[in-house]
């Protein structure tokens, strides 16, 4: 046996199979664990729901899943991190309004295209918007609220998880539609945006549902209308924007998971049903319901990519109307 001609045709053939392309590879996804990526702090809904789905996604994928927060610019610090991550699926990142939505319109330096520089995986949960106040402002319904906020022309603060964040721009399309003036403070993330208010250090927030609803519920912060496709039913007696006149305000936020651009497709469809998996099973049903969560609709690349294709179009000519951007 010829063995220097063997090791050159092992060598050779090993060479080969680092140059198939990652779709031939794909076959064998996922064979090591798979790192999520929330481009926010710990405590909002954003982070809340990628923890939910950790665990059972893992057990749905048979690899670990690691939750890792890289926080900053209202979403945008991490998910242009993942932007140039290698397109194997085993770097992920959760998509949301504000990282792939709001903050891309207002931030021409966002360091990414929310379309072009993604595979849009799937869906995975859809977000109630509400409006809160602090029970500090004598205010009970939306109306009294829109009187005294207009009486006060700059005297109450608002907050939102960044500039160019869905909660920045929540509140611009509510004072471009209902005039008033208000002073916006950004914090990094849910989490110190949610201290902030309960603390009446801001006065009110237009933003997820999820991370306010236990603190409306024990009467720390008071809600005054929801933006989604009907009343919450954490919430009934809380009408929508819709039904309050205000259409434009109405539709719910989500968040989904996305990966770099050219991932192969068969990664992204193994990805996206053991999240439709997940999303149905019964336990996950019920927590989506105790945190105010609503069933995921886009949950294949296509479906999603459209969503936000026609969102994007939508929310675009509203932040080019009012002149909107991030600080």
């Amino acid at each position: 046996m010829n063995l220097p001609a063997v090791r050159r045709r092992q060598f050779l053939a090993a060479g080969l199979v680092s140059l198939l392309p990652l779709g031939a590879r794909a076959q064998t996804f996922p064979s090591r664990p798979i790192t999520v990526v929330v481009p926010f702090p710990p405590g909002g809904s954003v982070d809340l729901i990628a923890r939910l789905f950790a665990e059972p996604l893992a057990k749905a994928l048979g690899v670990p899943v690691v939750i890792e927060n890289r926080a900053g610019v209202g979403g945008s610090l991490g998910s242009a991190a993942v932007a140039r991550a290698q397109p194997d699926g085993y770097t992920l990142v959760v998509a949301s309004q504000s990282s792939h939505l709001g903050n891309p319109l207002t931030n021409p330096k966002v360091g990414y295209d929310p379309i072009r520089d993604f595979t849009l995986i799937s869906e995975m949960a859809q977000v109630p918007n509400v409006l809160v106040v602090n029970p500090a402002l004598p205010v009970k319904t939306f109306k009294e609220f829109m009187a005294y906020v207009q009486a006060r022309p700059g005297a109450l603060n608002y907050c939102s998880a960044g500039p160019g964040s869905m909660g920045q721009l929540n509140v611009e399309l509510l004072k471009s539609a209902m005039p008033f003036d208000a002073v916006h403070i950004s914090y990094r993330g849910g989490g110190p945006l949610l201290t902030a208010i309960l603390s009446n250090e801001v006065q009110f927030a237009l933003d997820n549902l999820g991370p306010f609803l236990p603190h409306v519920q024990s009467g720390k912060l008071r809600a005054l209308a929801v933006a989604g496709p009907t009343r919450s039913p954490q919430l009934p007696d809380v009408p929508t924007f819709a039904e309050l006149g205000l259409p434009t305000l109405n539709a719910a936020s989500w968040a989904g998971l996305a990966a770099p651009a050219k991932t192969p497709a068969a990664v992204a469809n193994a990805i996206a049903k053991a999240v439709r998996t997940v999303a149905t099973q019964p336990d996950m049903v019920e927590q989506f319901a105790s945190r105010g969560l609503m069933a995921p609709q886009a949950v294949d690349t296509a479906s999603f990519t459209a969503m936000l294709t026609e969102r994007l179009a939508t929310y675009g000519e509203l932040v080019k109307r009012y002149g909107i951007r991030s600080e």
